[in-house]
């Protein structure tokens, strides 16, 4: 999922960087294909070039060769909404066919089985980043028809990057655009809640290479930070 996440980024892009998997993508992008990307956090650093892979947003990784440290107001008005940035990362509890994310709760609102953190600043990144990109792995619940709680508009989506394949929308739905090596169909069909109709083409997507493997492995592995310490 890191692997072709990373693939997704061109050169030169402004990226708002999240914690999780998209830190992981944007960081071995940094250090193969796209040298030059421009990685602001939510903690106010712009232009980060980390060492190694931040833990957080408040990572002090983050500041040592950034191009700005500013606060979190200045990242959300004079670069978020000023449409200055080109890539949003996103990821939720649930995301429905359309591409709506449900980061509220999960069941009724007014008495909900679970409650969720809630939009943080994802709903303003869905709504001013020129193109979002999901990260989140397969399954019914994750994937229903439609999201309990509509958090963050799925608009501006242009791929949904799971465990199993890729999905695009396509008139508003999403639809199968590309499958990992080893997988069908159906086992992403088996994934979500609705169903899932497939691109003309549906694209097979390469491996991770072995560099962006000794990459992930050697150098961005979270778990190398505690274990040296």
């Amino acid at each position: 999922m890191a692997t072709v996440a990373s693939r997704e980024l061109v050169d030169g892009e402004v990226v708002f960087v999240g914690i999780g998997l998209p830190n992981l993508a944007c960081n071995l992008a940094r250090r193969t294909h796209a040298p030059n990307l421009v990685l602001i956090y939510e903690s106010g650093a712009v232009g980060a070039t980390p060492s190694r892979l931040p833990v957080s947003i408040g990572d002090p990784a983050l500041v040592t060769g950034s191009l700005m440290v500013c606060g979190m107001a200045d990242v959300f008005q004079l670069f978020l909404q000023n449409g200055r940035i080109e890539v949003g990362f996103l990821g939720g509890a649930q995301v429905d066919r359309h591409g709506n994310i449900n980061t509220t709760v999960i069941g009724d609102y007014a008495k909900p089985k679970v409650r969720l953190p809630g939009s943080g600043g994802a709903a303003e990144i869905a709504l001013h980043a020129q193109r979002i990109l999901i990260v989140a792995k397969l399954s019914p619940w994750a994937f229903p028809e439609r999201v309990d709680f509509l958090t963050s508009p799925g608009e501006r989506v242009k791929r949904v990057i799971t465990d199993k394949g890729v999905l695009e929308p396509d008139n508003g739905e999403l639809v199968l655009a590309a499958l990992y090596p080893g997988v069908q169909a159906a086992e992403v069909q088996a994934g979500v809640s609705w169903k899932l109709r497939s691109k003309p083409r549906v694209e097979r997507l390469e491996p991770p290479t072995p560099r962006e493997l000794q990459l992930l492995r050697e150098v961005l592995d979270p778990k190398r930070l505690y274990l040296k310490s």
